[in-house]
């Protein structure tokens, strides 16, 4: 399993991006692909959990 491995301020913007992205996706402003993108971007702030910054051994999480 993945250990936690973002910081507050990173979730928070992932949350406002992801909803950001999916209501441009509703509006039709952007294609398709903003919708997996969304989903993405509130998953991994949901989880704390990003793969990509596990596979870079990338933490913004401080320990704690």
């Amino acid at each position: 399993m993945i250990a936690k491995n973002m910081s507050g301020y990173d979730r928070v913007f992932r949350i406002l991006l992801g909803l950001f992205l999916i209501a441009f996706a509703i509006s039709g402003k952007v294609g398709g692909w903003a919708w997996v993108v969304g989903l993405v971007m509130l998953l991994t702030a949901s989880l704390a959990r990003c793969p990509m910054y596990a596979l870079l051994g990338f933490r913004v999480r401080k320990s704690g």
